[in-house]
């Protein structure tokens, strides 16, 4: 079962769309709100707790279907910046070419988002 959403979703959709039109401007709680509620979003599109999704030092965030861990360091872990995040969840920058670029920091075989991105 996904977890419930924090972020009210006009608010999140709102904040992704003010920090796409142009990021340079978007706050530091705009911005938090945009990485907060698209990892709720990726949560609910793809439900479970195999891979953990980190963007510090707004959020964290698991999913995926799959083996599940219980304590300690997960053994599929994406972890990158706000700006990278959301570039990847709006579509203006591809799983790719973040990773080529070393934006993105990813361990384990599960730990990859490609399918599920853009998410807006």
């Amino acid at each position: 079962m996904p977890p419930r959403r924090r972020v009210p979703a006009a608010a999140g959709r709102s904040a992704v769309l003010a920090w796409q039109h142009d990021p340079d401007l978007a706050d530091r709680e705009t911005t938090a709100t945009a990485v907060r509620y698209s990892l709720e979003e990726l949560a609910q599109q793809a439900p479970g707790r195999s891979v953990e999704v980190r963007v510090p030092p707004f959020g964290a965030v698991q999913c995926i279907a799959g083996q599940t861990h219980t304590r300690g360091t997960p053994p599929n872990v994406i972890e990158t910046d706000a700006a990278t995040w959301l570039a990847l969840v709006v579509g203006q920058l591809g799983w790719e070419q973040a990773w080529q670029s070393g934006s993105l920091r990813v361990s384990g075989h599960r730990a990859d988002l490609a399918p599920y991105l853009p998410l807006v």
